[in-house]
């Protein structure tokens, strides 16, 4: 056996110790990814190391900057983002980074985080803290003691639109609102939504409670992979019965709010709807983000907030729709 003598052993730790220390090529960013930053981390990166930022987003759509369309164009105060979820391709795009009020946008979040982390079958119960008083919320009329499961609960949620069932669901798969905000605003950050923060389940009016065109996409991206998430966008009406406190029935009878699934709008001839979430606050303006298929089956996701009316957005939801394959 050959012995290293002492010389070339410090030579030895020496290389080692400067390999630790350098790493392998490989840099350190000053900006770290969190949710504190009005600017995505993927756009740090991407402006500084192309390679890293392209691994950072192999499986979704990346926006970094408007993409016009062919003969499209959102109204001037709003953003909005069409989105091909098989090729991660990003067909429109018009402020997608700028940060807005979501107003029922925010219940996708509250229903993923309450699929992910709660039991459908499992018995929800209502407290005082389903009461809301703020003008034109919509609500089924949730009073203390009433009980509905987290099924029925999603259901409304999402169809419906219910601010009142927003808080039931919070408060109990949270323990109470604010820790199941700190969920929704947790998983936001998970799934690289760095523009947004909820302070509260429903999308209300909050002026710290803002999102954007794209972080929503990223949001509706992960919900639609949960199978009970896509059965309730597609839902066009629902009935059930909830109890009272003494286990009286209520009855629930309720139409989405999606006015393509009504019929009042009808996609492009190469389009179909699958489903998706209206909202609406003085805020926020006219909120409204859809799933769409091609002919094919491809999906799309397509976004679009602030805009000035409810018949303006549904119209230029068609209309970003027929920029598909142009």
């Amino acid at each position: 056996m050959k012995c290293t003598n002492k010389k070339n052993l410090r030579v030895i730790l020496l290389c080692i110790l400067a390999v630790t220390l350098c790493g392998c090529g490989k840099s350190d960013y000053a900006f770290q990814y969190s949710k504190n930053h009005h600017t995505s981390s993927f756009n740090i990166i991407s402006s500084t190391t192309p390679q890293t930022a392209e691994t950072f987003a192999s499986d979704i759509c990346v926006v970094t900057q408007n993409i016009p369309g062919v003969d499209f164009e959102v109204e001037s105060e709003s953003a909005a983002g069409l989105f091909d979820v098989k090729n991660n391709k990003v067909v429109y795009a018009k402020d997608a980074n700028e940060m807005l009020y979501p107003a029922s946008l925010t219940k996708v979040m509250t229903a993923l985080v309450a699929i992910k982390n709660g039991n459908l079958e499992e018995t929800l119960v209502a407290t005082e803290n389903v009461k809301i008083s703020e003008r034109g919320a919509t609500l089924i009329g949730l009073k203390s003691g009433d009980t509905m499961t987290l099924n029925q609960a999603l259901h409304i949620l999402l169809i419906n639109s219910s601010n009142d069932v927003a808080n039931l669901i919070a408060e109990n798969i949270g323990g109470d609102i604010e820790t199941f905000v700190g969920m929704m605003n947790e998983e936001a950050v998970r799934l690289g939504a760095t523009n947004t923060n909820f302070t509260n389940p429903h999308g209300l009016s909050d002026s710290n409670h803002y999102t954007t065109v794209y972080d929503m996409y990223l949001i509706f991206n992960e919900a639609i992979k949960y199978d009970k998430f896509n059965e309730i966008i597609h839902t066009e009406s629902y009935e059930t019965v909830y109890y009272d406190s003494r286990g009286r029935e209520k009855s629930v009878d309720i139409t989405t709010t999606n006015m393509f699934l009504r019929g009042n709008y009808t996609a492009p001839n190469n389009m179909t709807i699958v489903g998706g979430k209206t909202g609406t606050t003085d805020m926020s303006g006219h909120c409204l983000m859809i799933l769409a298929k091609d002919t094919s089956g491809n999906p799309y996701i397509g976004v679009i907030l602030r805009a000035s009316s409810r018949d303006l957005i549904n119209t230029e939801m068609v209309q970003m729709l027929s920029e598909i394959n142009k």
